[in-house]
């Protein structure tokens, strides 16, 4: 049980400091609303379905890409803003990452869910059907993010992060696609381990 508080405790300590002096607020509160609701959701939850550690760890790690992308904001995480000079990137890439947690992240979340509950009796079809709920997903945070750009101004530009990349909205898309397919084929057999322990 010790474990669970220490994942906890990181979440409150990463989401705090993420939170001093950000970028600009209004961003940092967008940024950062999808692992708070994420948060409570898990809270709620928990007396009637307990992921194993395995999958909070990836759900904390998902976390803190959010945390990291709103203190900076996406296109302005220097690590990545290093990266882009030294490789001589047209862009920042984070916002990337995080398209690629997504897709994977989601994707240990659903099909734990699955696995354990036996929701689809034929198992040759749950990957597929994974990845598509994943993808899913990731189209529907596409229109949340157009919506919230055409409805405040500047602020959304910051939150939207295309950074004048004209297919930024489809490679987002692409990244959580392949996300969700590494999740789905490399931890299958390590996440499996996990639930029936």
């Amino acid at each position: 049980m010790k474990k669970y508080y220490l994942l906890i405790a990181l979440f409150f300590l990463g989401l705090i400091i993420s939170g001093i002096r950000p970028h600009d607020y209004f961003t940092w509160i967008l940024e950062v609303f999808p692992a708070i609701i994420g948060f409570i959701v898990l809270v709620f939850t928990y007396s009637k379905f307990k992921f194993t550690y395995f999958t909070y760890f990836f759900i904390l790690v998902h976390c803190y890409i959010l945390f990291i992308g709103g203190h900076y904001t996406y296109a302005e995480v220097p690590l990545f803003n290093w990266i882009k000079m030294v490789f001589d990137q047209s862009r920042n890439n984070y916002d990337k990452v995080g398209h690629f947690a997504q897709g994977f992240v989601p994707a240990l979340i659903i099909r734990e869910v699955f696995v354990r509950k036996n929701i689809i009796s034929v198992k040759s079809w749950q990957p597929f059907i994974i990845v598509c709920i994943c993808v899913s997903i990731s189209v529907f945070y596409e229109f949340l993010e157009w919506f919230v750009a055409l409805f405040s101004g500047e602020s959304g530009d910051a939150f939207l992060g295309t950074q004048g990349y004209i297919w930024d909205t489809q490679s987002d898309m692409l990244y959580a696609t392949i996300g969700a397919i590494c999740a789905v084929f490399i931890l299958a057999k390590v996440q499996d381990k996990q639930i029936f322990r």
